[in-house]
C-alpha cells in the first residue's frame, strides 16, 4: 500500500474521503440504491457526505454493451471513513449480500453492486481490491454521477474526472425527475415499472 501513511499506534484514526460507485439492474433499482446509501451511512466508521441522483446505462458484459440485459441505474456516494480499505470493502459486500447479491457470474445481472473507486490518495493492488479502481476512468456511469457531487473531482494520476469523461465516446442517460439518493425518491422509481435505456449509454457494473 502506498499513498497516505497509516496513523501511529494509539493515535486518532485516519479519516479518508472516498468514492463509492453503486449500480443495480434487478428488482426495484432506485429503492435498492437508496437502501444501500442508508446502510452505508449506518456502517460504523463511515459517514456519507453526498450522493448523486441515479443515471441510466446499458449493461456491460465481457463481450461489451448488451442491450438485451436489464438496464442499470448507477450512482455515486461520497464518504468519509476511518475504515481501512479491505474493511470498507467487507462492509460494502455485506450490504450487497443483505440485498440479494448473487456472485455466480462476474459480468452477470445484479441486485446491487458497490465498488470503492478511490479512498483518499491510497494506491493499493491486492487480489481483492485495487485502488484507484482500474476501470473507473473508462466508465461514464461512474464519472458522470461523480461530477454531480464533486465538480473538481480527480481520479488519482488519471487526472480530472471532467477531462476523463469528455474523452469517452459513451454517455449515460439522465433519469427525468430523479433526485439525489439522500433525498426523497422521485420519478426514477417509476422506471422500474417498465424498460428504459439508451443504446449509446454503455454502463452497468464496474
Amino acid at each position: 500500500m502506498s499513498g497516505e501513511a497509516a496513523g501511529a499506534p494509539g493515535s486518532a484514526p485516519v479519516v479518508r474521503r472516498g468514492v463509492v460507485a453503486l449500480g443495480s439492474n434487478l428488482g426495484d433499482r432506485d429503492e435498492l440504491l437508496r437502501d444501500a446509501v442508508v446502510a452505508l451511512a449506518a456502517t460504523p466508521g463511515v459517514s456519507v457526505t453526498a450522493a448523486s441522483s441515479p443515471v441510466s446505462s446499458v449493461a456491460v458484459t465481457l463481450a461489451g454493451p448488451d442491450e438485451s440485459k436489464p438496464t442499470y441505474l448507477n450512482a455515486v456516494a461520497l464518504v468519509e471513513t476511518t475504515l481501512e480499505p479491505l474493511a470498507l470493502l467487507d462492509a460494502l459486500q455485506a450490504i450487497e449480500n443483505d440485498h440479494g447479491r448473487v456472485r455466480d457470474e462476474r459480468w452477470g445481472d445484479r441486485t446491487l453492486d458497490l465498488d470503492v473507486v478511490v479512498l483518499g490518495d491510497l494506491v493499493l493492488d491486492t487480489d481483492r481490491l485495487t485502488l484507484p479502481h482500474p476501470r473507473a476512468h473508462e466508465r461514464a456511469f461512474v464519472l458522470e454521477p461523480w461530477l454531480q457531487v464533486d465538480e473538481e473531482a480527480r481520479l488519482g494520476s488519471q487526472g480530472r474526472v471532467a477531462d476523463l469523461l469528455a474523452a469517452l465516446p459513451d454517455r449515460t442517460r439522465p433519469v427525468p425527475g430523479a433526485t439525489g439518493l439522500l433525498e426523497p425518491a422521485g420519478a426514477s422509481s417509476a422506471l422500474d415499472s417498465g424498460p428504459d435505456g439508451d443504446p449509446d449509454a454503455a454502463g452497468g457494473a464496474l
